[in-house]
């Protein structure tokens, strides 16, 4: 009898996913009547660089995102997925989007994205060899995260407390600060952060 193999998730076209984000954060702008001047002035970039983000001209890093989330008031999976209308219970493989840093290399899949039936968000994320991603502000200020190691391990320093994970390690937190995770190893690590965002 011959088995099936496994499916697995087939990463977003990264065209289509930056086209997407791209529509997002222009219509996120224009629901709060801001001119890309206004956004500029509350999130620290340049007018320039969110002109060419809007009009996908280049891919926002994880910082300038990380930055975008902080204004508009929202975590990074909502940011990146949106809020799924419907309220399947399974969602497979090849239907959770992937977001890659084009800085860093660093993934994120959204396993269980936002849902306006679900309140908990989980997503995966896999940060390449000798990665790292800084931000420099909290998306959500207070939101609380639980993140689960993997594969590892994994330097994180957060508003100023440094931990290293090691793998099935878990970490609870609330954001309140500057955050940076670091890959001090020749392998991808991988870690599954859950977190109540809908």
């Amino acid at each position: 009898m011959k088995t099936q193999p496994v499916s697995q998730p087939i990463p977003e076209a990264p065209d289509a996913m930056e086209q997407r984000l791209a529509r997002r954060l222009a219509a996120l702008r224009i629901e709060r009547d801001w001119t890309l001047d206004d956004l500029a002035q509350q999130s620290g970039i340049s007018r320039a660089t969110l002109s060419r983000i809007e009009n996908c001209e280049t891919s926002p890093t994880a910082n300038i995102l990380g930055k975008l989330c902080s204004v508009y008031g929202m975590g990074m999976s909502r940011m990146l997925a949106g809020i799924d209308e419907g309220s399947a219970n399974l969602i497979p493989a090849e239907k959770q989007a992937i977001w890659v840093d084009p800085e860093s290399g660093f993934q994120r899949r959204m396993v269980s994205p936002a849902s306006r039936d679900f309140k908990m968000v989980v997503t995966e994320i896999t940060l390449p060899p000798k990665a790292t991603v800084t931000y420099d502000r909290p998306t959500v200020f207070g939101a609380e995260l639980h993140l689960w190691m993997l594969q590892g391990p994994l330097e994180l320093t957060l508003a100023g407390s440094a931990y290293r994970l090691k793998p099935g390690d878990c970490l609870r937190f609330h954001m309140s600060g500057d955050a940076q995770f670091v890959n001090p190893t020749a392998k991808p690590v991988r870690y599954v952060i859950l977190s109540g965002e809908a």
